[in-house]
């Protein structure tokens, strides 16, 4: 039987309102935290204190995104659209007018930007061109999240109108699948790292579990006391960890669907108010989450043999 320890090793502070995006970089030792200041700040998880300004723009940040093969930070910017940040340089090279809407989630697949925008948009950015591609319209109501799966080729999107819908990325974006069960927004969204499984949290505090292959539902978890914000896999794919509007993270065997441990502020002293982004970094196998309360955190979460 396995016991998961956890052990916070850092609090991190710089930023001046709400931490709502995160992304881990090219390199893993890094990673890229924006905020409602509007500032994008770089971490090195080997001196966690010492947080850099790339960027400050005038607007909240909801998405950041890296491009791995380029070392692009790509910076959603509500009501703008993207800023592209070459890392090797530390400066902006390029941006695009995209949307006058909030930008909720961007992904990098080959050589093209998918950008999720409030109006129910997917807008495709060509990156060598450094132009826009395409539209496509999925719904009147937000696009929250998205994951990609590039060996099987597909894009996952959570919606506000309850909904993921799952497009083919070698047949042209065209529809595989329609996923209804959620009775709120999906804010939540995940390929497993062998594809195997797609996991979708929301609004309504259910965690899911679809099966890739078909999309037909094998688990379905009241995970949370309020809205599931994100969640994250780590790398070999045994663990998964949620992070929620109830201020808590949970640990879970993603296997066999069975929670492992809360991490909260009255057992870890956690995040004081709702928990927006987590990530298990492949750097370290660390967690690092953000939150409205303005901090970031790092937690050390072992497996332990009992």
């Amino acid at each position: 039987m396995l016991k998961i320890q956890v052990n916070k090793l850092h609090t991190l502070t710089g930023h001046n309102d709400c931490v709502y995006a995160l992304t881990e970089g090219s390199d893993p030792r890094f990673f890229y935290t924006g905020a409602g200041d509007g500032m994008v700040v770089e971490w090195d998880l080997d001196l966690p204190k010492d947080g850099k300004l790339i960027a400050k723009l005038p607007h909240s940040i909801y998405a950041l995104e890296v491009d791995r093969e380029r070392n692009l930070l790509i910076v959603g910017h509500n009501f703008e659209g993207i800023h592209v940040i070459d890392l090797n340089e530390n400066k902006e090279i390029w941006s695009l007018k995209l949307t006058d809407q909030a930008i909720f989630d961007i992904k990098v697949f080959g050589n093209e930007i998918f950008v999720g925008t409030g109006d129910g948009l997917l807008i495709v950015v060509d990156i060598e061109e450094r132009s826009f591609k395409k539209h496509i319209k999925l719904s009147s109501k937000s696009i929250r999240v998205m994951s990609i799966a590039p060996v099987k080729r597909q894009l996952a999107i959570g919606l506000s109108d309850h909904s993921i819908k799952i497009l083919d990325l070698a047949n042209n974006f065209q529809p595989i699948a329609n996923l209804v069960g959620h009775t709120n927004s999906v804010f939540a969204l995940s390929y497993s790292p062998d594809e195997e499984n797609l996991v979708s949290g929301g609004r309504d505090a259910h965690m899911k579990f679809w099966n890739s292959d078909n999309y037909t539902l094998s688990e379905n978890i009241v995970a949370h006391m309020y809205a599931i914000n994100y969640l994250s896999f780590k790398e070999d794919g045994k663990f998964l960890v949620t992070c929620s509007m109830d201020k808590s993270i949970k640990v879970w065997d993603a296997e066999n669907y069975k929670l492992m441990k809360v991490i909260d502020k009255a057992r870890n002293a956690g995040h004081g108010t709702s928990i927006n982004k987590v990530i298990w970094s492949t750097y370290s196998g660390q967690v690092i989450s953000i939150s409205d309360d303005r901090t970031i955190s790092i937690w050390q979460i072992e497996a332990e043999n009992l």
